[in-house]
């Protein structure tokens, strides 16, 4: 399912027009100026009940290997985007 289709899901599941629906799911899912990016950015977690986590990671400083040459490449820490599923919303893809 894309934005497009999750838009139309939601106009159909309210009495929302699809232009609506879809500025609600933009508003919540946008990658920079979204509700949860927004919050993660900001170092907070997003807990919807049922469904699941976001939350901002720190991974590490590392070295990795370049593939094609062999080279060590150091690797800088960094924050990243993670997704803990609920059980809830575990327990519901496991029954399909």
């Amino acid at each position: 399912m894309n934005k497009t289709e999750m838009s139309k899901a939601l106009a159909g599941c309210t009495e929302m027009s699809q232009a609506a629906a879809g500025q609600a799911v933009d508003a919540i899912f946008n990658p920079n100026e979204g509700i949860i990016a927004e919050a993660m950015s900001n170092g907070e977690r997003v807990t919807i009940g049922g469904f699941g986590t976001f939350q901002s990671r720190e991974r590490k400083a590392g070295t990795a290997r370049n593939p094609r040459t062999g080279e060590t490449i150091n690797v800088p820490a960094k924050n990243v985007p993670a997704f803990k599923a609920a059980k809830g919303l575990k327990d519901a893809v496991a029954d399909s």
